[in-house]
């Protein structure tokens, strides 16, 4: 995914927790920090604080025999790599450069990091999904293009339910990892702009010296013409209403 989004003003109607905001620098690695931030706001929703480890995902696509040399994946990328090569809490490792811990900490309790992984994110916890009329609806289909280099398959619904299964999954306080052919970001609030257009409050990874302490807006509008992927848990899937 790469990264450019025009700023907008706007306001916010409601918040969902999130962990602070992060600053990718040239890493064209946006959907690890969305996909990561996801689970996050995920968990402070149960109740559980968890802070993961961007650096961790970096190193283990440098090695990855797949992966492009531009490090570039999606929201599915990261929670397969999860589960094949564990994570670790963003303390363990906060760059790149530092040596890859063998042992994950939290709460007294010594982790692997393959466990660790699995502790903040079960195996098939969580759900892509795309919108394509080129494609049937209601199955799983490929998306075909380079960012998608593990082959996951997403399930395909139409627009108007992806969005609506969408708003209701934040409105319910659940992480969401949103997608565009050019970037990736978590969501985590609802808004409006200055015209009145309903949408999106996005936690953006370019840092938080900007605008809005380094959030950024789309509206439902937008996210209908842009959205490519949407990841976020079966729970909130199944719980949300559909148009």
């Amino acid at each position: 995914m790469g990264c450019h989004q025009r700023e907008v003003r706007f306001s916010i109607d409601m918040m969902n927790s999130y962990t602070p905001v992060k600053n990718q620098g040239k890493n064209q690695t946006c959907w690890a920090y969305a996909m990561l931030a996801a689970i996050e706001t995920e968990h402070i929703m149960r109740g559980d604080s968890v802070h993961l480890s961007v650096a961790w995902i970096e190193r283990v696509v440098e090695q990855h025999p797949q992966a492009p040399q531009s490090k570039r994946g999606m929201g599915a990328t990261l929670l397969q790599l999860i589960q094949q090569h564990g994570v670790v809490p963003y303390d363990a490792m906060k760059s790149a450069d530092d040596i890859p811990p063998k042992h994950a900490f939290m709460l007294g309790v010594t982790y692997t990091p393959l466990e660790f992984a699995r502790s903040v994110c079960a195996p098939d916890e969580y759900i892509a999904l795309t919108s394509t009329d080129k494609q049937p609806y209601y199955q799983y289909v490929d998306i075909d293009l380079p960012d998608n280099w593990l082959h996951n398959r997403f399930y395909n619904i139409p627009m108007d339910s992806l969005l609506a299964k969408t708003e209701r999954a934040v409105r319910q306080h659940h992480g969401v990892c949103w997608e565009s052919k050019n970037h990736a970001m978590a969501i985590v609030g609802i808004g409006h702009n200055e015209k009145g257009a309903p949408g999106f409050v996005m936690k953006n990874s370019w840092g938080s010296n900007r605008p809005n302490d380094g959030l950024d807006f789309l509206s439902f509008k937008s996210f209908a013409r842009k959205t490519l992927a949407v990841e976020m848990t079966k729970e909130a899937f199944a719980c949300s209403a559909s148009r």
